[in-house]
């Protein structure tokens, strides 16, 4: 009574047919029976109205029936009645049954009789009807947990599959299959909710947005966007409730999935205008996009293409108020890119990366922008340039000249700008070619993993027919014509310069004469200029005494003030040159044969003799001669004087001597690093040069001191350098001569480089050996040492190499590792253990 009285809940049971068919058929049992409640259930439901006529209670005894017909054995379930039940019931509903059964131990179905099933909802577009079940109002009102459940479930559905028949699924169950099907199940959905908002019924589309999300997320944009975006392009050209529809799908994906979602579009889009349509203000709305956007993929991510970059930051461009957002790119970008600290440890492919960002920024901004922030671009620019110049890397350096041409190319539009001299290659001409906006005819890579995308930024544009024909038709006037025009008025008539000599100017007999012309003339003495600096040359090699003259005004020079850091490097590689020429011997070697001559036999005229006598006799002599050495070639080397001894001097002493003052343009120990680093391997190699010269000692000892001072320098190039100063010392110094005036420079150079180099302490462990066999041979003769080191006191056999001689040695293979210096010998103390009563 209660039951009859009490009122019906509104969606709970609409057809109580179909409830009563449903108990019943839960509590049917056998073979028969179950076959009976199969037939009964479907034309019920087919009855209601299909699926969608179900209320809460009718679902709950529909998912109790198809786990009963699930769990049923192989021989009670009636063929293909059963799996037809599984396919008209509700599609949530049924894929959470299947995967229940598939996952289930106790299963009485085969896990392939489950996938067989899975297989035939995925191709009668099941998952589409799942999709657009859920998107319906009321089955938003659900519990949203059972709604994360089916989202897992959908996504995750091939990893099911896989784990259970452990790899052996079929074809559409294979990731690069699914997903794509996927794809066309949501493109359908999209399809149905865009009829639905034309007719004025009310639909959600999240679950749609969370399914992409969680997909891309999964890393499987290319196979799912691969078919959204092409669909999506075309839907969008002229509909503005498709726009809509695709600015909320994206605007709905969870935070935690966007990255993936819009990094997806930004790669497959097929230009900034079509990823304009698909995303619309989605930067200006969501802040996890405008971070991914603005902030990741530009100055924490360095892989993008160059194409990439085309479709980010050219969609920026294409809103009035996503501009604001680009201006403000592109700040952080000169911020990043003047920063020192990011030259010195940025990889030299994010600077690059980054260095295409600024200039297709630079490219999308319109005059005022550029006026409204010329002042900040022309001290970033200054700062940026300044910090890649100082670089030690010549592709720093060379692309920081490139992006400062740009910059000051488009704030300095009417007044000069910036040109330096570089050689261009093929990442030059890209770099400038990214000034020229792409249209939106270009073509960009759909992918980042394309190999050849990488090289596909700038492409070219498609020029029409009519501008072709408009260039071809302009009238060009010959250049006779024009001249003609131009000289009509002039009437004067030519000077008849057939016979005039032209006047030699005598070039100057002395260096000094020749540094005053070089360095005191005036532009239009260029005649002058010209004889001096051909006759300058057979002047330096013709007298010692001008090549000292002029290493000294070079060396002069170079700490001098209004010079160029190129100018001063100029100067070092000048000075390594002329050293280079000086010390090494001219080789006139003439061939000798260590072989002895053959004897000849001349024949008297007239002889009568046979023509091949010769052969003959040289075969004989060949047969019964034994040769064991035939002699090579040899050249020999012609000995002379070394001509770097008289003024290695003048070339070493004035460069180290004033490396710590500053001048107003010019300081080694601040920003000019660079030339620093030019400097320490230069009188590296003149140390080198000066092998066997009278001043070599007096150097080594000034550069060690030198290498001193510097050891903790930030710049790896200087200390690089200063690693070979010694290595040249130890080659050029004789051994003597380090031990003997070097000893406490040696020590503090040691302790240096014990934890620098693994060389530098064998080295210098060398050097103390050999001092210490020296002293050894002096040594020996002694009849006390010769005592202590004998072998076996009872044979009386002295064994003379059981010495100090060998004490040097063993402590050169096992030396000590608490320092160096001269160790007592241990031959008392063998002696002492093996004869304990001396």
């Amino acid at each position: 009574m209660a039951a009859a009285a009490a009122a019906p809940r509104p969606g709970l049971a609409l057809e109580p047919g179909l409830e009563s068919v449903l108990r019943e058929a839960v509590a049917t049992p056998g073979r028969d029976g179950l076959a009976a409640a199969v037939g009964a259930v479907r034309a019920a439901l087919a009855a209601a109205g299909g699926p969608a006529a179900l209320g809460e209670r009718e679902r709950a005894l529909l998912g109790a029936f198809l786990r009963r017909l699930a769990w049923a054995p192989g021989w009670a379930r009636p063929e293909g009645l059963w799996q037809r039940c599984f396919l008209e019931g509700p599609p949530g509903l049924v894929l959470c049954v299947l995967l229940e059964a598939l996952g289930s131990a106790g299963s009485g179905l085969d896990p392939r009789d489950v996938v067989g099933v899975l297989e035939q909802f995925l191709q009668q577009d099941r998952l589409s009807a799942l999709l657009w079940e859920v998107c319906q109002p009321q089955a938003q009102a659900g519990c949203l947990e059972l709604q994360g459940g089916l989202l897992n479930k959908i996504v995750c559905l091939p990893e099911h599959v896989s784990n259970k028949l452990q790899g052996k699924n079929p074809a559409v169950f294979f990731p690069q299959n699914y997903f794509p099907l996927l794809g066309h199940a949501v493109l359908q959905v999209l399809e149905k909710i865009s009829d639905s908002l034309r007719g004025g019924l009310d639909c959600s589309i999240s679950f749609v947005s969370h399914v992409l999300g969680k997909v891309c997320f999964h890393g499987w944009q290319k196979e799912i966007l691969g078919v959204l975006v092409p669909r999506l392009t075309d839907l969008t050209k002229s509909d503005c409730i498709w726009q809509r529809i695709c600015w909320q799908l994206v605007e709905c994906v969870p935070d935690r999935w966007m990255e993936a979602v819009v990094l997806g579009f930004v790669q497959l889009a097929p230009g900034a205008n079509v990823l304009s349509r698909l995303l619309g203000n989605l930067v200006v709305k969501n802040k996890k996009a405008q971070f991914v956007v603005a902030q990741k993929m530009l100055l924490l991510q360095y892989g993008h293409t160059t194409a990439v970059l085309q479709n980010l930051l050219g969609y920026l461009s294409l809103d009035s108020i996503r501009r604001t957002l680009l201006l403000r790119v592109l700040q952080e970008l000169l911020e990043t890119w003047s920063s020192s600290s990011a030259v010195k440890h940025s990889p030299a492919e994010q600077q690059l990366y980054i260095s295409k960002a600024i200039l297709i920024c630079l490219s999308h901004l319109k005059e005022p922008e550029i006026a409204s922030c010329r002042q900040e671009l022309l001290t970033s620019m200054m700062e940026g340039v300044k910090c890649h110049l100082e670089s030690s890397l010549p592709p720093l350096r060379r692309l920081g000249m490139v992006v400062a041409e740009s910059i000051s190319l488009n704030i300095n539009t009417e007044g000069p700008v910036l040109k330096f001299e570089y050689e261009e290659d093929d990442e030059t001409r890209e770099l400038k070619s990214l000034l020229v906006q792409t249209p939106s005819l270009y073509v960009v890579p759909s992918l980042p993993d394309d190999d050849k995308s990488e090289k596909a930024g700038a492409a070219l544009p498609v020029v029409p027919e009519s501008n072709e024909k408009s260039y071809t038709a302009t009238p060009v006037m010959p250049d006779e014509e024009s001249d003609a025009e131009l000289d009509s008025d002039d009437d004067f008539i030519p000077y008849d310069m057939s016979e005039d000599k032209e006047l030699k100017i005598k070039a100057p007999m002395y260096i000094r004469d020749c540094i005053e012309v070089l360095t005191g003339s005036r532009s239009e003495d260029v005649d002058k200029w010209e004889a001096t600096v051909k006759a300058l040359e057979s002047l330096v090699r013709r007298n010692p005494a001008a090549t000292r003259e002029v290493a000294k005004y070079l060396t002069s020079q170079f700490y001098s003030l209004n010079y160029s850091l190129r100018q001063r490097m100029d100067i070092l590689d000048v000075l390594v040159l002329a050293a280079q020429e000086l010390s090494c011997p001219k080789f006139h070697g003439k061939t000798k044969h260590s072989g002895v001559q053959k004897p000849r036999i001349q024949l008297l005229p007239g002889s009568n003799s046979s023509k091949g006598w010769r052969r003959i006799v040289d075969e004989r002599i060949k047969s019964k001669t034994r040769r064991f050495d035939t002699g090579q070639s040899r050249v020999e080397l012609a000995s002379c004087p070394n001509e770097f001894n008289s003024v290695a001097g003048y070339f070493f002493f004035p460069l180290i001597q004033h490396f710590d003052r500053p001048l107003t343009t010019f300081d080694l120990l601040a920003e000019d690093h660079l030339v620093l680093g030019r400097l320490v391997h230069t009188l590296a190699v003149l140390m080198y040069l000066a092998v066997n010269t009278v001043a070599v000692t007096a150097m080594g000892k000034a550069l060690l001191e030198f290498v001193w001072a510097l050891r903790f320098h930030t710049d790896s190039y200087v200390r690089q350098g200063l690693l070979s100063c010694i290595s040249s010392l130890l080659l050029s110094v004789p051994t003597e001569r380090i031990l003997a005036d070097m000893t406490e420079e040696l020590l503090e150079t040691q302790s240096w480089l014990g934890g620098k180099t693994w060389w530098g302490t064998a080295v210098l462990f060398w050097l103390v050996a050999w001092s210490l066999y020296s002293i050894s041979l002096l040594v020996m003769g002694s009849s006390d040492v010769l005592a202590l080191c004998i072998k076996d006191q009872h044979d009386q056999q002295v064994e003379h190499h059981v010495c100090c001689r060998d004490a040097a040695l063993r402590y050169l293979r096992y030396k000590p590792t608490t320092g160096y210096g001269i160790t007592r010998c241990d031959c008392l103390q063998q002696a002492t253990q093996k004869n304990p009563q001396r």
